[in-house]
């Protein structure tokens, strides 16, 4: 079994979404660590922390905006076609959450993050999927343990991470006997700029019983790149989220439901709390 170094050194090009900050940024640096000489592009509105390397590439996106992911795209496939034989590895990280009631969000937030989530996967790995099927690789999608059960005060953004993780688990059977695979990747809490984004003051997990189920965005790009190497579809990151997945996949969805209910509504009474 190849490690992850021995993996993506037969990748020609490997594409990152929302590599700027997070988990993006973070699997962009975990790749320059162990292939620095690969082609390297990020596609986000604003340029990643890290240097992608001489033969990097940032286009600058908007990925919920339909024709402007069409346009990115296009330049994408250039790249594909002039880069030295070897695999195309595309990850699908860009995405973001917003917390509260349905009835006080903004519906324009709403549906942006639709589009940016779900659709933005979708148009892009299609619009990919071509070259990947003549050269061989993968397609790598971020999810999260919010795609096993319903998710009150996340509620877009839960349903958005399940059509994320069975869109993934579908593609990969329709993938089956072809040289491209897919693989879908279940983080929960991550220290990142996830909830700031989301309207939180502060990361819940940072309190209470939440304090020892957090993980770094380091943490998850190793998982990812393990995962990717190994010829994993789907990974839940590390054995605390395992539970969590399984609690939420396992008992009754109206239970799960309501208890996903208690506990974040009261991670936003303890949000109002501490800023009093």
């Amino acid at each position: 079994m190849p490690t992850p170094s021995e993996y993506l050194n037969q990748a020609s090009v490997i594409i990152v979404t929302g590599g700027s900050s997070g988990i993006g940024c973070s699997i962009i640096k975990a790749i320059k660590i162990v292939s620095p000489d690969v082609c390297l592009c990020n596609l986000s509105r604003s340029k990643p922390e890290v240097f992608l390397g001489e033969n990097g590439h940032h286009i600058g996106v908007d990925l919920s905006d339909a024709s402007a992911l069409a346009a990115a795209a296009e330049q994408l496939q250039r790249i594909i076609e002039v880069a030295p034989l070897g695999k195309v590895v595309l990850v699908n990280n860009s995405g973001y959450g917003d917390y509260g009631r349905m009835p006080d969000l903004d519906i324009g937030k709403q549906l942006n993050m639709i589009d940016l989530n779900v659709r933005a996967v979708v148009d892009l790995t299609t619009r990919l999927l071509p070259q990947l099927l003549e050269r061989g690789g993968a397609i790598v999608n971020i999810a999260s343990t919010s795609a096993f059960q319903p998710t009150p005060f996340l509620a877009t953004y839960g349903a958005t991470k399940a059509f994320v993780l069975n869109w993934t688990l579908a593609l990969n059977e329709d993938l089956r006997g072809t040289s491209v695979r897919a693989l879908a990747i279940c983080p929960g809490p991550t220290r990142s700029n996830f909830y700031k984004s989301a309207g939180f003051e502060s990361p819940p997990m940072n309190s209470g019983a939440n304090a020892t189920l957090d993980m770094t965005a380091d943490e998850v790009a190793e998982y990812t790149l393990s995962a990717l190497a190994k010829g994993r579809s789907f990974i839940v990151t590390g054995w605390k989220n395992k539970c969590i997945a399984f609690f939420g996949s396992k008992f009754p969805i109206v239970t799960v439901t309501r208890i996903g209910g208690i506990i974040l509504r009261k991670l936003r009474l303890e949000q109002h709390k501490g800023n009093s």
